[in-house]
């Protein structure tokens, strides 16, 4: 017997299988008489009797007396029964049809891998190790077998056709200038319907007329750009499109079709390359003013500082369709960190579709444009990615455009990644890959086509990569015959996009060449005249992205912001904490959490006393009742990383969930919180993007330790820190960075507070470190309810979360506001000698030990505020101590860490004020400079933080620290 792998009743054939028996079902008489016999044999159940389990390979025959068998070096049980036969019909053409299937099988799996897919033309690298590639040879059927009809496993509409038919129809659709990855997909729904699309279509679009001259023209002007800008900004920088102008049509298509099926709005996250091609040829912006941000301001002097360069800026714009259809167009500003943008955008897609109840997300969809070296080369890929199927971070599937110069950089594919493809990457998803030439713009036009549609039918990411190459070098100043030599020589003498299909469409008498080389000089002259404009009176704009949602709100320096009141009334708070102190009739709450949460809450109703979880619980409570909406995600927020928070309960004999905080939620507020996955940057970035679409609300990313935060240093650094200095985009992202020196060792007790106090520059951030319940409860209202928009990191707590001193009253949130600097209520200012000054739970250790000594000249100062810097309220303290004559700054950190090198101009200056006969001495008291945040064994750390307490209360500083 035939192996049976190698037989048409392999598992690989199911979906042909399946589709003959539901026509057998519908009409016997329609498939041959072979396959109906099998069909009618043993059908007397009525149930299919091919499925997944019964084509699985058989074992042979068991040997007498033996239960088990080896089929190809496997163990494997001998069947209970005998396995479906084959149809009858004469051997030879059994044997044909087995071929057929397995070629047919080949070409749909691995018809990628014979694509002709390099506009340059060079060989692919030699497959030989991969055994489906000679089913696709042309020598694979002999001339006879050619000529005879066969199955054709649904390839075309009818049943049988004849095999040279077949065998031209399947190079066509999976081997000529597109190639698809798709058989791997597990959905096998998707799978049938891209299956259908490609093959009954030859995978090509038979443009009309009309359709190949809108090609011809946004390939006109896609070439007509760069060459414009070429001859005009020569080596200016702009990182050109030459080579991949394909991609302008392709864009145009995909909001074309896209259009006619619910999509309302695109964001669009890209790098630099064909950035500019893609603002003034998709989005609309004029080249006048990209022509006048290549010339700059006319005043140097008012852009000290700030701005961007002008492929990293974003621009927003109303795009109508050919249709009439209008799509609302955005592109994300984005800093020259490859692949960063692409969280940030899938956050703003989410935010749109939240707000606007796009929950079939077919309303607002996300499309980024990558490099191939950047696409397999970046981990924040792979990041965002992993968020398509998550319910907290999933947008409905983005599309994904790889832009494949076939070089990075000066870096040869071979030198950059381990995959024949640079989209290897994206089979961590169960989705389609479409590789297709950039030399054929109605292949590529086809595809955008396909991908739109599929999208937005089944709500799934699909990537495209479109192979084409780089004109230039990575900049246009750059050479790159000094590291590809070969490569550029072909492209030398390689004839541009544009100028291959005007030469095909006039050969086929579609256009003539007269007609493409007017449209081609009409580009020209519309460049020209726009440059002229620009010339003439500079069209140069500051962004502005303080439109729409953003109108009410503004940033800038924040001792312009109002005052708001942050007090809610005690009634008020007392009915938010009795909700918070119970769940559902019936909701069984597992008995530590009963314990140490609800009954703990209960008590708190009496007491009013409340620790930090109430604080946090009652700024989230009451905001939401206010009609504001909170987002808050990061790893294991639902319950905290310390058991403090239980945002969400569950229940001990069914698993369902419970959310206390939802029943606050008035209006369009809601309340998620989202356990993320292990993740920082492309979770932060994803929740800086949301921030950006919610100015109305709160949205928060918590490290599950502080120190995490250092994976996502570039979404800090080039978004959050910069974003309204270079873009003036502003935003009220929300850190969350637990912080404090526990002796747990060097990675769990800094959030580096001195990286984020070197960021701060021009208001640009908040940075905090509360130490009360009611200085968080003020500390988060106060985020929302100004409508200055700014990013608040905050170190908040760990040890702190229970520490029976950190508690507060549930006065001191009725009434009150957030207190950038807590003075020392025990002092006496008449006899204060020392001031101390703290930010953090050393504070609780340095109070402990001054009431203890009954020390009254020892003041303590919480600076809970570290940025802005709370000039007035420090000048006005220190200047009501007249006996002042030490002011020290104390800290568990390190003394290269911390706030210490942040405060000491400050506190420089702030004392220089005083008159000669009141000379202060200014110290540090804390750790010794130190490589690593902390200690790892607890003895040591208690001796340390013993010193401190001791140099800040008893002695004063000592030498070496």
């Amino acid at each position: 017997m035939a192996n049976f792998q190698d037989s048409f009743l392999s598992g690989a054939n199911i979906d042909f299988i399946e589709g003959l028996y539901a026509r057998f079902l519908d009409d016997p008489g329609s498939v041959d008489a072979s396959w109906r016999e099998v069909f009618e044999r043993n059908n007397g159940t009525g149930r299919p009797i091919f499925n997944a389990k019964q084509l699985e390979a058989p074992a042979p025959a068991a040997p007498e007396g033996k239960g088990k068998g080896k089929a190809n070096g496997t163990a494997v049980q001998a069947p209970a029964a005998a396995a479906p036969q084959a149809p009858v019909a004469p051997a030879q053409d059994i044997g044909l049809q087995s071929k057929v299937d397995q070629a047919i099988t080949a070409f749909r799996l691995r018809g990628h891998l014979r694509a002709r897919l390099d506009p340059l033309d060079r060989p692919r690298p030699q497959l030989g190790h991969v055994a489906d590639v000679a089913l696709m040879d042309e020598n694979h059927f002999a001339p006879k077998e050619l000529e005879q009809a066969v199955e054709c496993n649904n390839v075309f509409p009818q049943q049988r056709v004849r095999l040279a038919d077949l065998v031209t129809r399947l190079r066509r659709t999976y081997s000529g200038h597109i190639g698809v990855e798709f058989m791997q997909m597990l959905d096998s729904e998707r799978r049938r319907w891209l299956m259908q699309r490609m093959e009954h279509s030859d995978n090509r679009t038979p443009f009309s007329v009309e359709e190949q001259r809108h090609i011809l023209t946004k390939l006109s002007y896609a070439e007509g750009f760069e060459n414009f800008l070429h001859t005009k900004y020569v080596g200016a920088k702009r990182f050109s499109l030459d080579g991949g102008e394909s991609l302008i049509p392709m864009l145009d298509a995909l909001l074309e079709v896209g259009s006619g099926m619910g999509l309302k709005e695109l964001v669009i996250g890209m790098a630099h390359r064909g950035r500019l091609n893609v603002l003034t040829n998709i989005l609309g912006k004029k080249p006048d003013q990209i022509f006048s941000e290549f010339d700059g301001p006319k005043d140097p002097k008012a852009y000290l500082g700030r701005g961007d360069v002008k492929y990293h800026m974003g621009f927003s714009s109303d795009h109508t369709t050919r249709a009439g259809k209008n799509v609302h167009l955005s592109l994300a500003f984005n800093p020259s960190h490859l692949e960063c943008v692409g969280p940030v955008v899938e956050g703003r897609v989410r935010a749109k579709q939240d707000r606007g109840g796009d929950t079939e997300r077919t309303g607002v969809m996300p499309l980024l444009i990558h490099g191939d070296a950047a696409f397999i080369g970046q981990g924040v890929t792979q990041e965002t990615l992993n968020f398509s199927g998550l319910k907290g971070y999933t947008t409905g599937g983005t599309v994904h455009v790889v832009i494949n110069n076939q070089v990075g950089f000066t870096t040869d594919p071979s030198d950059s990644r381990s995959s024949i493809y640079s989209t290897a990457i994206a089979q961590m998803l169960d989705i389609p890959v479409f590789h297709v030439n950039g030399d054929d713009p109605e292949a590529c036009v086809h595809v955008a086509r396909l991908v739109a549609e599929y999208r937005q039918t089944f709500k799934s990411d699909v990537v495209v990569d479109l192979i084409c190459y780089r004109r230039y070098g990575h900049n246009e100043g750059d050479d790159p015959s000094f590291t590809q030599p070969a490569m550029y020589d072909l492209i030398r003498k390689h004839p541009p996009v544009r100028a291959l299909y005007a030469k095909s469409l006039a050969e086929a008498g579609r256009i003539s060449a007269e007609e493409s080389d007017a449209l081609k000089q009409r580009c020209f002259q519309d460049f020209d005249a726009a440059l002229t404009r620009a010339r003439q009176e500079s069209q140069f704009k500051e962004p502005n992205a303080l439109e729409g949602l953003w109108q009410p709100y503004k940033g800038g320096l924040l001792k312009n912001a109002p005052k708001v009141s942050t007090a809610v009334a005690k009634a008020s708070l007392r009915d938010a904490l009795q909700k918070l102190a119970s769940a559902p009739e019936g909701f069984n709450v597992h008995r530590d959490v009963e314990r140490t949460v609800l009954k703990k809450r209960q008590g708190m109703l009496e007491s009013e006393e409340l620790q930090w979880s109430e604080g946090e619980s009652l700024a989230y409570a009451t905001l939401l009742s206010e009609g504001y909406g909170i987002r808050l995600s990061g790893q294991d927020s639902e319950r905290g990383t310390f058991s403090h928070r239980h945002a969400v309960l569950h229940d001990t004999q069914t698993g369902a969930e419970y959310v206390p905080l939802r029943q606050f939620a008035t209006g369009k507020a809601t309340f998620n919180v989202w356990n993320s996955p292990l993740s920082e940057m492309g979770v932060l970035g994803f929740d800086y993007g949301y921030s950006l679409d919610v100015p109305d609300g709160l949205t928060l990313w918590e490290a599950q330790f502080g120190d995490f935060a250092n994976g996502a240093q570039i979404i800090i650094d080039q978004f959050i820190a910069a974003a309204e200095s270079k873009w003036r985009r502003l935003s009220a992202i929300t850190l969350l960075l637990p912080h404090g020196y526990e002796g747990q060792g060097p990675e769990h007790s800094s959030a580096r507070l001195e990286r984020f106090l070197d960021l701060c520059a021009e208001d640009n951030l908040q940075v905090c470190y509360p130490t009360t319940p009611a200085q968080i409860f003020h500390l988060l209202r106060r985020q929302v309810l100004r409508p200055v928009r700014k990013p608040l990191v905050i170190m908040s707590p760990k040890s702190l979360l229970r520490r029976p001193e950190a508690t507060s009253r549930m006065d001191e949130l009725a009434t009150g506001a957030f207190q950038e600097v807590i003075l020392d209520a025990k002092a006496d200012a008449a006899k204060v000698k020392r001031l101390l000054l703290c930010s953090g739970k050393v504070y609780y250790d340095l109070a402990k030990a001054r009431d203890e000594r009954k020390d009254d000249s020892i003041a303590i100062v919480r600076v809970e505020q570290l940025y802005p810097f709370p000039q007035d309220e420090l000048s006005n303290l220190v200047a009501k101590l007249p006996a002042l004559q030490e002011l020290y700054w104390v800290q568990e950190e390190p003394r290269n860490a911390g706030g210490w090198h942040f405060m000491f101009p400050r506190l420089h200056d702030l004392l220089s004020g005083r008159s000669q006969q009141q000379t202060v001495k200014l110290g540090y008291i804390g750790r010794a400079e130190a490589a690593s945040p902390a200690t790892g064994f607890t003895k040591t750390h208690d001796y340390e933080q013993q010193l401190i307490i001791e140099e800040a209360i008893l002695r004063g500083p000592q030498n070496g620290r």
